[in-house]
């Protein structure tokens, strides 16, 4: 129950975040943490019970917000009812940060630094941390991370030279860091799934 909660919190937050990302992108981490946090202005009262548009675009924001909140708690849900309780808020993390990546990248179609490498980070600390609580072996863990992290930058880097001349924008700088953090999360073996997914 408490996965459900979180989730749906992380969730029903990400269109906020999302638009505060869309105001201030591209930014160093410590501007980014201040502009997350620091509000500029707060619409008066009066404005707010009678302008239409406003009123229209907190519904939307708030339908938004509902959605993903209860698309994060069902995915909350399932995380916690099928994996081993220590490895449960670990995933939790990877899925919500993509979650904010999807929302992020809809709305601007930029993938920000500032979730990209501590997606990365968390990809290698999962495969160290991970592989202690299951006792695998962490070398093998790590090694495996970081292969699927060099996969995950390499082949798209590879792919987008062939296409290069027809294609310029196949892919961006961002597409590629977070297919590393995802080859850093899911290992070597499931990066080529996920590039053709």
């Amino acid at each position: 129950m408490t996965y459900v909660l979180v989730g749906f919190i992380l969730g029903f937050a990400i269109p906020y975040l999302a638009r505060r990302f869309a105001k201030f992108m591209p930014a160093t981490m410590a501007y980014a943490l201040y502009r997350i946090f620091h509000i500029n202005k707060i619409v008066s009262a009066q404005k707010r019970a009678n302008n239409r548009k406003y009123i229209q675009l907190r519904n939307h924001y708030l339908m938004r917000s509902l959605g993903w909140g209860i698309v994060s708690a069902a995915i909350f849900l399932l995380l916690s009812l099928a994996l081993p309780a220590n490895e449960t808020p670990w995933i939790a993390f990877f899925v919500i940060i993509l979650l904010l990546l999807t929302e992020i990248d809809k709305r601007i179609q930029y993938l920000p630094d500032i979730l990209t490498s501590p997606l990365l980070i968390g990809g290698f600390a999962y495969a160290v941390f991970s592989g202690n609580l299951l006792g695998e072996n962490i070398i093998l863990a790590a090694t495996n991370s970081s292969l699927g992290a060099i996969s995950g930058y390499l082949l798209p880097v590879i792919a987008s030279l062939l296409l290069i001349k027809k294609h310029p924008d196949n892919f961006g700088g961002g597409d590629i860091k977070i297919l590393a953090a995802i080859g850093a999360w899911l290992g070597l073996t499931n990066i080529p799934y996920i590039i053709i997914l």
